[in-house]
């Protein structure tokens, strides 16, 4: 997200692929939360210390406002530096629809859903439809990878970078009530939580998808106050977030 003032003084919002937090999630040295959610008792050894998936695994991760394929690269990257993140984990990269962005005067764009407010601090406005429409895709994506894969969602990490940060938690946390199997793990990316007076974690999903949650301290976009906020009300639910 690149905003940039017009001579009318509506905000004009161009694609934007990677911050820097981007660099840092994908060569941190901390236990990253990908391994963990595809580990397997019945796994072998893999080149690097880290262990072979041989139970079929997903990676769903959601792009942001304006651009469709650009983490799609995380296909090859992670695999890179997690051998185990290769054989076996399927990766896949949904894309958003083509949606007018009310902070860019309307103007026609990939997004997941509306944005009413600019930059994105805590207690913005919602586009509650749109928002639930997103986590519906990204949830018929999930029984599509069950019915044609084998691939619970137990098995599934979902996760997103800036508006599909905010849809990769909604997904995870708000939507998988009781009676829902919980995905593997979560992962935000300069992400938000949004919808949060509907936020009702159950314990098994608190016990059972682990969030990790990173965010540029210069973030004048998605500001940074998004993920303090975010990360306190989700551990006051019970979730365990890095």
């Amino acid at each position: 997200l690149v905003p940039k003032l017009a001579s009318c003084k509506m905000i004009m919002i161009k694609p934007f692929l990677l911050t820097a937090v981007a660099p840092a999630f994908l060569n941190t040295s901390r236990r990253s939360i990908f391994p963990a959610a595809m580990s397997t008792s019945s796994s072998v050894n893999a080149p690097g210390g880290d262990q072979e998936c041989d139970t079929p695994a997903a990676v769903i991760f959601l792009h942001g406002l304006g651009n469709r394929a650009g983490w799609s690269s995380l296909r090859r990257k992670l695999p890179s530096l997690r051998p185990n993140l290769g054989k076996n984990v399927h990766y896949v990269f949904p894309p958003a629809p083509t949606i007018g962005i009310s902070v860019n005067g309307g103007m026609q764009m990939p997004g997941w859903f509306d944005l009413y407010d600019w930059p994105i601090g805590v207690g913005v406005k919602d586009d509650k439809e749109g928002k639930i429409k997103a986590a519906i895709q990204i949830e018929e994506t999930v029984e599509k990878l069950e019915k044609e894969m084998d691939i619970p969602p137990s098995r599934i990490v979902v996760g997103g970078f800036s508006q599909g940060g905010a849809v990769a938690l909604l997904t995870a946390y708000h939507r998988r009530t009781e009676g829902k199997v919980p995905f593997a793990g979560c992962v935000c990316l300069s992400g938000w939580l949004t919808l949060k007076e509907d936020l009702n974690v159950t314990e098994e999903v608190a016990k059972s998808t682990p969030l990790f949650w990173a965010h540029g301290e210069y973030d004048d976009k998605v500001l940074f106050e998004q993920q303090a906020h975010g990360v306190g009300v989700l551990k006051e639910h019970g979730v365990k977030v890095e």
